[in-house]
């Protein structure tokens, strides 16, 4: 008997990891499954002194600047997959691992880009969400640490995935509407045009909006929404599913919280990475504004 239920227990695990893991996971799921070996949490957060001060045991510290670093030509660039490779690997992260990312405070934004940069880096399909994050854990009365965790070195290999996408792109995604829909994932007042501080004000021209704040519930623990609520925004501009969805904002950070929503509700979703700070410079590109 011992030796059959250990067979049935290997095989729930084979098939949990077989299968493609949901967007988000519950702080529950996160205390039941937090021994399994091909568990690698990672929090996001832009200062180590927070991740040094409070984090849940065994989740390494991630700083949004080694996946998506800066450079002359933007913000939020993709690292070479060589480097990527070395970081992934350095996290522990394998083939068979499941990552979770677990956001700090109200920084879901930050934390959501990093979950994006995974899936584009080959990861698609085996990263989660911690919905709530750090904050939801500790309302749940869940301990956290001080002790930092070594990983073991894993063997996954960084293989970019397309995700990230260019104003060419977006160009081809405008001229096609029958296969795609580019969302502006920015605060309604600002697609309409009021200044940012860019060369040019509005948004690209016949991009829909989805305001990212909308998605996230901030008297609970900046939760994502439920299911039906996040359907309620996107429904009336998306209601296609088969249309992919290329989404933007200002650097593309805030707009990967519209990519994991569209997600989360089956939407084939994209992200502009150049967004706003690249589009507005370039005169040609086709603006609009529709303040009044």
């Amino acid at each position: 008997m011992k030796i059959l239920a250990l067979l049935v227990s290997l095989l729930a695990s084979f098939v949990c990891y077989s299968q493609d893991a949901p967007i988000l996971v519950s702080v529950q799921w996160l205390n039941e499954h937090k021994a399994d070996p091909k568990l690698v949490l990672l929090q996001v957060g832009y200062l180590q002194f927070d991740y040094d001060k409070e984090h849940i045991a065994g989740a390494q510290f991630l700083w949004p600047g080694w996946l998506a670093p800066d450079s002359p030509s933007g913000a939020y660039n993709m690292p070479d997959a060589k480097t990527a490779t070395t970081l992934l690997q350095g996290f522990g992260i394998s083939n068979d691992s499941r990552v979770v990312v677990v956001h700090i405070r109200n920084e879901v934004s930050p934390a959501a880009r990093m979950f994006l940069t995974l899936e584009n880096l080959g990861l698609k399909g085996k990263v989660s969400f911690l919905n709530g994050g750090l904050e939801a854990w500790k309302k749940e009365g869940h301990p956290v640490t001080k002790e930092l965790s070594v990983a073991k070195k894993g063997n996954v290999t960084a293989k970019p995935g397309g995700l990230l996408v260019d104003k060419d792109y977006v160009l081809k995604t405008l001229g096609n509407s029958d296969k795609g829909v580019v969302v502006d994932a920015r605060a309604t007042i600002y697609y309409d045009g009021e200044p940012t501080g860019n060369p040019r004000d509005g948004h690209i021209k016949g991009a829909k909006n989805i305001p990212y704040q909308g998605m996230l519930d901030e008297k609970n623990n900046y939760m994502f929404k439920p299911a039906d609520q996040l359907s309620g925004y996107f429904t009336p501009v998306l209601p296609d599913k088969s249309k992919e969805v290329v989404t933007y904002c200002f650097i593309g950070q805030t707009a990967s919280v519209i990519y994991m929503t569209g997600r989360i509700l089956g939407y084939e979703m994209k992200l502009y990475d150049g967004s706003m700070q690249e589009w507005s410079r370039i005169e040609e590109l086709p603006m609009e504004t529709t303040k009044k």
